[in-house]
C-alpha cells in the first residue's frame, strides 16, 4: 500500500461545483473539522476543506437503535452486532476552495465539480505548507452557507493548518491580519474568530 493509499479518507458520493460529501470505507474515520482535503476530476486536483461530517443509518428515515445495555464496553457492542458495520455510514462534506491544473494552484472554484466515486486523500504536511503560502481561500471559507457556524469552521481550518506550519504563530498572525482586512466592518465576528484561533 503506497502513500496515498494511507492517507484515502474516503469516496466521493455526492458533488457540486462548490462543495462534495465523501463516504468513509470504515465507520467513525473521517477527517477532522478544518481538515484539507483532495480529489480529482480527470487531471485537475480538486482541493476542500471538511465542514461537516456524520455517521448515520444507510436507510433514509431508520434511526440507529441504543444495543449496549448489557455491553462493557462501546466495542463490545460491534463485537456482539457485527451487522451493525453494514447498516450504518460514515460520511464527511467539504467547501471546494482551490484546484491545481497542472503545475498551478488556483485558490478559486475548479471548472468542473469532483467526479462521483473519486477518491479523497487527505492532505499531509507538506501540501497544507504549499497550499496555505497564500491565504486566497479565507474569503470562501468566510462567504460559505454552511450548517455549522461558519465562525467554528474558519477557527478549525486556520488551527489545522497551523499545525502542518514550521512557525504556528506566524502564520496565525498572518492568518489574523488578512481577516482583518476581510472583515474590517464586522469586528465582533473578527474578534470571535481570533479567539477560537488562539493556541
Amino acid at each position: 500500500m503506497d502513500n496515498e493509499d494511507i492517507n484515502r479518507a474516503g469516496e466521493v458520493i455526492a458533488a457540486g461545483t462548490a462543495q462534495f460529501t465523501a463516504q468513509c470505507y470504515r465507520l467513525h474515520q473521517f477527517p477532522p473539522l478544518g481538515a484539507l482535503v483532495r480529489t480529482r476530476d480527470g487531471d485537475i486536483d480538486i482541493f476542500a476543506v471538511v465542514y461537516s461530517a456524520a455517521t448515520q443509518s444507510i436507510e433514509p428515515g431508520r434511526r440507529p437503535i441504543a444495543r449496549g445495555r448489557d455491553e462493557a464496553s462501546e466495542e463490545a457492542v460491534f463485537s456482539s452486532s457485527p451487522q451493525l458495520e453494514k447498516l450504518l455510514r460514515s460520511e464527511f462534506s467539504a467547501l471546494v476552495v482551490a484546484h491545481r491544473d497542472g503545475e498551478k494552484l488556483r485558490q478559486y472554484l475548479p471548472p468542473r465539480p469532483a467526479r462521483i466515486h473519486s477518491f479523497v486523500y487527505e492532505c499531509q504536511a507538506g501540501e497544507v505548507q504549499e497550499f496555505s503560502r497564500t491565504l486566497g481561500f479565507l474569503p470562501a471559507l468566510l462567504g460559505a452557507n454552511l450548517d455549522i457556524s461558519g465562525d467554528e469552521f474558519v477557527a478549525a481550518c486556520l488551527r489545522r493548518m497551523s499545525l502542518a506550519q514550521e512557525d504556528q504563530s506566524a502564520f496565525l498572525v498572518a492568518a489574523g491580519k488578512q481577516l482583518a482586512g476581510l472583515l474590517a466592518g464586522d469586528y465582533n465576528r473578527l474578534m470571535v474568530i481570533l479567539e477560537k484561533i488562539k493556541r
